[in-house]
């Protein structure tokens, strides 16, 4: 394009650049075809995720469904374990805590003094009757015995002669030949030696006896402590230091308290002529450690604890109770036979009484209350049950009357958690 100046020159102008519409035309389609692809491949994207959750929540309530879904209107019944009411026997039992106390217990001295020579037990050895268990030389006590016996064979001469003095004095008073008071002299010659015998024969039998105390054996059946002396120490008569302490192990007591208000059942039964028998279970009451009898029963009641005091005895052969170890006490008293019986788990308790859930032939339960009587460890006789009634174990925060239930089979029962109470 060309223009012309004031000097009458004529320029050149260039023109404006324009876009064709054809050119805009491409330009557009190329970005929707930009946008279409990324869409669409969001909504792939989108519509995989919605795919996968979809199929992990329905797999997950069909399995959840599976477990705990009876197939009937799609209520899921309450998983129990349960136990069976049984008829049997129960003991009734009276409850204590006791001491082990030895039957005999025997702490040894000396009871000559001297020096020990020999020590002839081991600590903690069990010893019997005649078992040798300290020596004190016995070289000052053999002399005493040797002299004794030379004092007594002395004066048994002197009364031999005396005998045959007066045997030789009585013919002669008969013959006249000697006064009566010589035979009177020489008759009390003869018992002046009879006396001086007896006296010497004392003597050597206490030298004997002092001579026998060296030897120290033990006077019972049990079991030695500690060592207390040995060899070469010095011991007094005695002495208020004890040689060596012996305690009886088999049998052995057991010393124990029961309230006074089980006192009377105690005595009837003691005057029916019961033989009672006393378990000892051991310190947290769960392991039990002896069976024996009742002994004894204390003159009175303890004033300040309300207790009467029994003893009952053990043989302990395999050493199960040693003295002064603390137990627990189970003694029976009575036998309740043909009562019906339930383990403990299964009876619950509100305000009301007790009560358990009786599994009904519907696959629910009942609530039914019960009467429970004597507990013997983990079983206790009710009354308002028959024997035989399957009742629920477990689960109890769960249940309620006529709840629908599912019973665990009895392997999975018995390997299943606590109950929830």
């Amino acid at each position: 394009m060309n223009s012309s100046d004031g000097n009458g020159q004529h320029t050149a102008v260039e023109a404006p650049s324009r876009v064709t519409k054809h050119e805009r035309s491409s330009t557009g389609a190329r970005q929707r075809v930009s946008f279409l692809k990324g869409a669409r491949r969001w909504l792939q994207i989108s519509v995989a995720a919605i795919l996968i959750v979809g199929s992990f929540a329905f797999y997950s309530h069909r399995r959840a469904a599976k477990e705990t879904n009876s197939g009937k209107g799609g209520i899921p019944p309450i998983l129990i374990s349960a136990v069976t009411a049984t008829s049997g026997d129960i003991g009734l039992y009276v409850k204590g805590l006791g001491t082990v106390t030895p039957l005999n217990t025997v702490s040894l001295t000396a009871r000559v003094a001297g020096q020990i020579a020999n020590v002839e037990y081991q600590e903690g050895q069990l010893v019997h009757v005649g078992d040798p268990l300290v020596e004190i030389d016995p070289a000052p006590f053999q002399a005493a015995v040797t002299q004794a016996e030379g004092q007594l064979a002395r004066d048994q001469a002197s009364l031999d002669l005396a005998k045959l003095n007066l045997t030789r004095d009585t013919d002669l008073l008969k013959k006249g030949v000697i006064s009566k008071q010589e035979f009177d002299t020489q008759t009390a010659t003869n018992g002046q030696s009879e006396g001086a015998v007896k006296l010497d024969q004392g003597n050597l039998d206490q030298a004997k006896v002092n001579l026998a105390y060296c030897h120290i054996t033990s006077p019972i059946n049990g079991r030695v402590g500690l060592r207390l002396v040995d060899p070469g120490n010095i011991v007094q008569a005695n002495g208020t230091t004890p040689l060596v302490v012996i305690t009886q192990l088999q049998p052995i007591s057991v010393e124990f308290n029961v309230a006074e208000d089980s006192v009377p059942e105690i005595v009837q039964a003691v005057r029916n002529g019961k033989q009672l028998t006393a378990d000892a279970y051991d310190r947290a009451d769960q392991k039990k450690l002896a069976t024996g009898t009742l002994e004894a029963l204390n003159s009175q009641i303890d004033n300040t604890t309300g207790t009467l005091r029994l003893r009952a005895t053990f043989k302990n052969d395999d050493g199960s109770l040693f003295p002064n170890q603390f137990v627990n006490v189970h003694l029976l008293v009575d036998t309740h036979k043909g009562v019906t019986l339930l383990p403990n788990n299964a009876i619950q308790r509100n305000d009301n009484g007790a009560f358990v859930y009786v599994v009904q032939a519907n696959q629910t339960v009942a609530l039914k209350t019960i009467t429970v009587g004597t507990s013997d460890g983990n079983i206790s006789e009710v009354q308002g049950l028959q024997p035989g009634a399957v009742v629920a174990a477990d689960s109890f925060n769960r249940l309620s009357d006529g709840a629908k239930i599912a019973v665990r089979p009895a392997a999975q029962t018995a390997s299943s958690p606590p109950p929830n109470r």
